[in-house]
């Protein structure tokens, strides 16, 4: 019966709940700036690695070429959006 529970998911379920409780803890606990956005990046970041690892599946398949750079497109529109709302409202371009 053991083999029919998804463990890793719910490991990854109550992982992502504790980075959540976590990122909460800087608006609740009324951090200075540097700290609460260091927390906050930090957070984002393993959260989106336990999204893909644990939830998407990434790195199971046999080809995984395809997968990362799908990644990689996406990291780059995502940069390129935000330079580019930061070069029009915040910089006046």
């Amino acid at each position: 019966m053991s083999e029919l529970f998804p463990r890793k998911l719910v490991m990854g379920f109550g992982f992502s709940l504790v980075l959540t409780v976590t990122a909460l803890s800087v608006y609740f606990l009324d951090m200075s700036f540097a700290v609460g956005l260091t927390i906050l990046l930090a957070t984002a970041l393993v959260q989106a690695a336990v999204q893909l690892i644990g939830f998407m599946h990434v790195g199971e398949s046999e080809d995984k070429v395809p997968i990362y750079l799908n990644i990689y497109y996406g990291i780059a529109i995502a940069l390129v959006t935000i330079f580019g709302t930061l070069l029009i409202l915040i910089w006046d371009m």
